[in-house]
């Protein structure tokens, strides 16, 4: 379908590929891979035609289609969702405006025996056996299915394009290439921009109604599912294995490890022919011998080692307070927009320690909640942030905050504290600021460079609770994998929004589940998660749930069958007992609560009172006063029982609740 010969791309005389050559063929699912800068977007703009190699060629097969998704594009801000996706069918409409003119032709026209008419009445059945083969008569449903599948409501569908930020017009981008149907789709990091259920349907779409597909993506999870063939970019070579990329990823262990092993071999090789050399140089009755081991050394060919990442960084949070055991306690709290109910009722305790996943489709109110934790819009019922909590918050918008005027290793420099500061280049390194680029002022970066440069600095801050909304965007796997571990040893709290189950897998210990305008709490990993809803995409969260996040008519147990007096009185008994439990535990509910709220109260009292005499014991005179040392000593027992109350009380509201 698509043949690379040979080809080579240079950059200031300094080569990006070097005689790179493979074949596509159709129904291959390739990922090409390489780390950040080793030229996959080039290669995938050379194949689509957009950019021109510096030598070799690139065959495709005549009358090919090929469909490309860039990481950023230009996008228009003229039309409906629905009016710019229809673009897609734009050769669809084409053909039925050819087909009405034809049809109206034939109306016309009487001359039924001609020769003319015949092959009119020909064409007409032949176009219109390929419009229907095409889907022009029912392509509006598959459109909306596909709209759906990655995320749109059909209430999205009339909203003009501009209303959406720029991830959710990608999304319509990327709708219109997978609707067209190319003979090949090109598609560069097209999950940085979509929720786990998105992902998900994607995944199915390119697995079973694809054709060719070359995508570069750092979700392993993604990459995995979809692919059967991972080409490496190395060394500026290709290395083409027929695997998927778990598979890719032991085999080329395996190669280095036969290339170190060889390599081993020829340098012991090559010593002792130079040693032989040297040593019998210089007598008459070996020079025969000598030659020949010059020539042998002459011929051989140098083993090339594939270039690896051989950096052993270990990110460590910086030391922190120690919180209090609950950081974070919601009660009923809810969020509305006008006439748009966000959530309601979201009532959770998240625990000194854990790493939770909040996760749900776009629009949920993921980011919502974690705005309302860290105090930035209003929200109605109770949210209540723990003792001595220090929040560390990446927002998607973190970039922006940035100081543009200072360049990126200043920006590292200015929260490096202690032996960390020695490390800042290796850092900067491992997320991808490596060499020069540590230099650049941070107004000259891009988006995403920006958004890698906020994580770093965030890693630096001493905080016990971290949020962290979507930080995998723009991170390479190798970026990824230096995070995680960074947050799987932090000592604090972590609250992580995230579509990137590779990333979630191993690293969070509790799921909240956002969908119909309810929070759920599931206890587990992200595949736990998935195992217990029983299903294949996140989709299909929330398609038994209406509006209100009830379940819908579908669900509901039939009420025409099997109803007699006797059952309906029993059944409202059972619902007036179940009443006076429910208000029978809100009760003791509010008595725990504001049991915590007391506690609270008295160990900040006590932690006044103490810092106050501190104050008084820093003096000449409070040093000399004896009695202040003796009332220190009692407010540090009462502080140390008091604490102890507060934990039990909570432990309390949190058994209730349970």
């Amino acid at each position: 379908m698509i043949s690379i010969d040979k080809l080579g791309v240079e950059f200031s005389a300094t080569p990006l590929f070097l005689d790179a050559s493979f074949v596509v063929n159709p129904k291959d699912r390739i990922a090409l891979v390489g780390k950040n800068g080793a030229g996959k977007s080039t290669m995938l703009k050379i194949i689509a035609g957009m950019q021109e190699p510096t030598y070799g060629q690139v065959a495709r097969q005549k009358d090919i289609t090929i469909g490309y998704l860039p990481q950023v594009m230009v996008l228009s801000d003229s039309r409906t969702v629905m009016e710019e996706a229809e673009t897609a069918f734009a050769h669809i409409a084409e053909m039925q405006e050819r087909l009405n003119k034809m049809n109206d032709e034939i109306a016309r026209r009487t001359d039924y025996e001609s020769e003319s008419y015949m092959e009119l009445i020909e064409k007409f059945t032949h176009e219109n056996d390929r419009f229907t083969m095409m889907g022009g008569t029912n392509y509006h449903a598959e459109l909306e299915r596909t709209l759906q599948g990655l995320g749109f409501q059909r209430g999205d569908f009339d909203r003009p394009t501009a209303e959406f930020s720029g991830g959710w017009r990608m999304r319509i981008e990327l709708a219109k290439l997978l609707l067209q149907k190319p003979d090949l789709l090109l598609l560069d990091e097209p999950t940085n921009h979509l929720d786990i259920g998105s992902i998900q349907w994607l995944e199915q779409f390119l697995a079973q109604r694809a054709n060719a597909v070359i995508l570069v993506s750092h979700d392993r999870a993604f990459i995995n599912n979809v692919t059967n063939r991972t080409i490496e970019i190395t060394c500026h070579r290709i290395n083409d294995y027929k695997v998927k990329y778990d598979e890719y990823v032991k085999l080329r262990d395996e190669r280095r490890e036969q290339q170190i092993r060889a390599y081993e071999n020829q340098q012991k090789e090559i010593a002792d022919i130079k040693q032989f050399i040297e040593t019998f140089r210089y007598k008459p009755t070996k020079s025969n011998q000598v030659q020949s081991r010059i020539k042998m050394l002459e011929k051989i060919v140098p083993i090339e080692i594939d270039e690896v990442d051989t950096s052993s960084l270990h990110l460590k949070f910086p030391p922190c307070l120690r919180s209090g055991d609950y950081p974070i306690i919601c009660d009923e709290v809810a969020k509305s927009y006008g006439q748009h109910q966000v959530f309601s009722d979201v009532t959770l305790t998240i625990k000194r320690g854990e790493k939770v996943a909040f996760v749900g489709n776009n629009g949920e109110g993921k980011s919502t909640l974690v705005k309302c934790i860290m105090g930035e819009i209003p929200f109605d019922g109770n949210l209540k942030i723990g003792h001595n909590v220090q929040i560390g918050y990446f927002a998607q918008n973190q970039a922006q905050l940035l100081d543009g005027d200072i360049t990126v290793f200043d920006t590292i420099d200015h929260v490096a504290k202690g032996d960390i500061r020695l490390k800042i280049r290796d850092i900067l390194g491992a997320f991808m600021f490596g060499g020069e680029a540590s230099d650049k002022y941070v107004k000259v970066l891009s988006g995403g460079e920006r958004s890698r440069l906020a994580m770093i600095r965030l890693l630096l801050e001493p905080v016990n609770l971290l949020i962290l909304d979507e930080p995998t965007n723009h991170l390479d796997m190798q970026s990824k994998d230096v995070l995680k571990q960074a947050i799987r040893d932090f000592d604090g709290t972590a609250i992580i929004v995230s579509h990137d189950r590779d990333f979630l897998d191993g690293l969070v210990n509790k799921v909240y589940e956002f969908g119909g305008g309810k929070v759920r709490e599931h206890l587990g990993g992200i595949y736990d998660f998935l195992r217990k809803k029983q299903i294949d995409s996140l989709n299909q969260l929330g398609r038994n749930m209406n509006s209100t996040g009830s379940p819908s008519t579908e669900e509901k147990p039939s009420t025409t069958t099997d109803t007699t007096p006797e059952k309906d009185l029993a059944s409202k008994t059972q619902a007036l007992l179940s009443y006076a439990e429910q208000k029978e535990r809100n009760k003791l509910l509010k008595r725990a609560e504001k049991a915590v709220e007391t506690a609270e109260q008295k160990v900040t009292q006590l932690e006044e009172q103490i810092a106050e005499i501190e104050t008084r014991l820093a003096t000449p005179e409070g040093a000399s006063d004896t009695t202040l040392f003796t009332r220190y000593g009692e407010l540090k027992n009462q502080l140390s029982s008091a604490e102890d109350e507060w934990t039990d009380a909570c432990m309390a509201l949190e058994e209730m609740k349970n």
